[in-house]
């Protein structure tokens, strides 16, 4: 594609060199930079890819996009005021506007996000509308499934994501979006369908500084929603039970059609009489005048939300409710979000992602509900996070947990044994006890358990990897439970 085409696509301060170059690909990691490349310079919190140019041009870029002149005559530049948008824009032109060619489901919150978007793929998928995936698990494309290399990946990979789902067949795209993409331009252009907002509870205050500035990051994905540039109208979805929701409607006033969910009677989509077992959960759904009865293989309240959030979604994409009801039967286990770990044991163990107050009590709750004689939580908070958490969950497992066992997350550039120390904190009781190597916090929880107990080991969910100030280890929750439960002995009441 010719660089004048692509300039269509944004509003340059200058353009300085020959407009008429060819440009067989974009990157913004000057590593991947290859012969007639445009190399966008984005400034990161680490590095400011403005100091990479020359390497960039060394390796045959012959665009760079950039917030100041460059001094090499080797390359066009095209000044822009922030290159953040000005990537997301490029890529989508690119790549064809692919988001124009699937129905789009976003979906955006503090908690449920994972479990939404994988709800809204298998309704589409039960449906007869292959549809694709991107989020914190992992990203499919057809039949091709790719590990995820954060929740929101840069606008550059999330348009040729979006363009090869195009590729590959697929009618539809479910999409988790961070407050971090969304605050740094990373799903701009994105022509959706319909957003939902599942919650906002205290996360990420390490970026965002503030609740507010939180709130204003996710808000930003349903104010685009109401731009003239659009060429798809679209709904968004929200949840009526959290207080940020009803903000959020607020702020939309009458511009967005809107569509209500959660427990509250004027809700559009409404949940009642809702049961939990270890086999799942049912409730009673009101929506459009009907009545149905909603059975989903997840456990827990929270399960409920999600579950009305996708069925919501679903239909705001074109399909019945009954459909959407009937495919949710049938529904997948989401990795890391209360998955269970099968064993032979008259006791329970399961892995959840619940990394934050909010999360971890919901999860607690819910095992609460199963009426187990002892509840055992393992958690532990990551390090170069928000530390504000860290004495909150210490409170919430002490409140709501019979014995807490205090360990290890990703410690990444902090003192494991100062993470921990913050945590119990929040601890008064002295049920629980501290093991900082993580394996041997699973394994301890595991020998205590007895018949009818439940183990809940929380924080790092469908994570297969531990984070150290150094280095970084494979560690899978549920492999080192199962692990566990090989090595004791069956118990018999």
């Amino acid at each position: 594609m010719q660089l004048k085409v692509l300039l269509r696509a944004i509003t340059p301060r200058a353009v300085i060199g020959p407009a008429d170059r060819e440009v067989e690909s974009i990157a913004y990691d000057s590593r991947r930079v290859q012969g007639n490349s445009l190399f966008v310079a984005l400034r990161g919190e680490k590095s400011d890819g403005h100091n990479f140019i020359d390497e960039a041009i060394d390796k045959g870029a012959s665009v760079i996009v950039a917030e100041r002149e460059i001094s090499s005559m080797r390359a066009t530049c095209v000044l822009v005021e922030n290159t953040r948008p000005a990537l997301a824009d490029l890529s989508a032109a690119f790549f064809g506007n692919p988001s124009r060619k699937l129905k789009m489901a976003a979906v955006t919150g503090t908690n449920g996000k994972t479990t939404t978007t994988f709800l809204i793929k298998h309704i589409c998928e039960r449906a007869g509308l292959r549809c694709g995936l991107i989020g914190t698990v992992r990203y499919e494309i057809g039949e091709r499934i790719l590990p995820a290399i954060r929740t929101t990946p840069e606008a550059l990979d999330v348009e040729s994501l979006l363009a090869q789902m195009v590729n590959a067949g697929c009618r539809a795209a479910a999409m988790e979006v961070s407050s971090h993409a969304l605050a740094l331009e990373r799903t701009r252009g994105i022509e959706w369908d319909v957003a939902v907002f599942t919650n906002l509870t205290q996360d990420h205050l390490d970026f965002h500084g503030t609740m507010e500035k939180y709130f204003e990051a996710k808000a930003k994905l349903f104010d685009s929603l109401r731009t003239k540039e659009r060429k798809k109208s679209a709904a968004a979805v929200i949840n009526t039970d959290d207080r940020y929701g009803l903000k959020l409607i607020e702020r939309l006033g009458g511009e967005v059609p809107i569509v209500t969910y959660g427990m509250s009677l004027r809700a559009d989509f409404r949940a009642s009489n809702y049961r939990t077992e270890f086999g799942g959960t049912s409730f009673q759904l009101d929506a459009k005048g009907r009545s149905y009865l909603v059975r989903v293989p997840l456990i827990g309240r929270f399960n409920v939300a999600n579950s009305m959030a996708a069925l919501a979604a679903a239909n705001a994409l074109g399909i019945p409710i009954r459909e959407a009801v009937m495919a949710l039967a049938r529904s997948p286990q989401v990795p890391g979000r209360l998955e269970m770990v099968s064993a032979k044991r008259q006791f329970q163990v399961f892995v959840d992602y619940a990394h934050t107050p909010d999360a971890l009590l919901n999860v607690l709750k819910t095992l609460r509900e199963l009426q187990p004689r002892k509840l055992i939580v393992v958690f532990g908070c990551g390090g170069n996070r928000d530390r504000q958490k860290r004495p909150q969950m210490g409170r919430v497992a002490d409140e709501f947990a019979d014995y807490a066992i205090i360990t290890s997350d990703n410690p990444r550039k902090e003192n494991p044994d100062a993470i921990i120390a913050e945590a119990e904190k929040g601890l008064r009781s002295k049920c629980h006890e501290k093991i900082t190597d993580r394996a041997d916090a699973i394994g301890r929880a595991i020998s205590l358990a007895q018949p009818r107990d439940v183990v809940l080991i929380a924080g790092k969910g469908h994570e297969t990897y531990q984070e150290f100030a150094d280095h970084t280890i494979p560690f899978d929750d549920v492999q080192v439970a199962k692990r566990a439960l090989d090595n004791q002995p069956v118990q018999f009441s």
